[in-house]
């Protein structure tokens, strides 16, 4: 999986936060769109004493909306919303509430889209295939002023991918296809891939459609089947 690194000055920041979360608890406001995702992470959430789910938005808009009322600490901003994504967001938020932290979400991970978050003004930056104890950590730190916090891949996760990668390629499908698979992986949709990639939708739809005719599937339910089956 993934792990997040962490000074010791930070583990110090988290400690001083856990004393004070015993008389404050840390507002967090929750933006995505995809329902199972909302329901799960905010159950999770719930469940934290030291939190406080404060609001769910469903864009950037809800949350420009939604933030005079709320009034989060921290808000856990999707990178692929309608409407206006997590990045467009970042902006409008940073600029009428400079104090609120934002920990961005994503189900791939991705150097450019990491330091564009972070250059946007982003606190953090969290894999939805994280554990539970690193969205507290992150969250913690994030609450604390640590500068920026981002995901490493660890050298099982790496050596895991190299072996997907290479069992792909017999198939003789592109670098850029074999990348694509592992988002399909992620639950992602079209759009959600075209704004990850920085691509169109239509070139998106063409690698789809090259992916179906090297590995012979007919459907996306016969590629989600090729997936699982071959634990890619």
């Amino acid at each position: 999986m993934y792990k997040v690194v962490c000074t010791f000055k930070e583990q110090l920041l988290i400690g001083l936060t856990m004393l004070i979360s015993e008389i404050a608890k840390i507002r967090i406001m929750l933006a995505d769109d995809h329902p199972l995702f909302i329901e799960g992470l905010s159950m999770m959430l719930r469940r934290e004493p030291d939190f406080e789910l404060c609001g769910i938005a469903n864009n950037g808009r809800e949350v420009l909306e939604m933030l005079p009322t709320t009034n989060p600490d921290l808000i856990l901003l999707d990178i692929n919303m309608p409407k206006m994504n997590g990045l467009e967001t970042i902006k409008y938020i940073k600029q009428s509430y400079p104090n609120v932290k934002i920990v961005m979400l994503s189900g791939y991970f991705d150097d450019a889209i990491i330091k564009e978050a972070k250059a946007k003004g982003a606190n953090g930056y969290l894999l939805k295939s994280s554990q539970k104890d690193e969205l507290i950590q992150t969250i913690k730190m994030v609450y604390s002023g640590a500068v920026f916090t981002t995901p490493q891949p660890d050298e099982p996760t790496q050596g895991e991918f190299l072996q997907n990668d290479k069992f792909l390629a017999q198939f003789n499908l592109t670098k850029r296809e074999r990348e694509l698979i592992q988002l399909i992986k992620n639950g992602m949709t079209n759009q959600d891939i075209a704004q990850n990639l920085h691509l169109s939708v239509y070139t998106v739809e063409t690698h789809r459609k090259n992916i179906m005719q090297k590995l012979k599937l007919n459907s996306p339910g016969a590629l989600m089947k090729f997936i699982i089956e071959n634990q890619i």
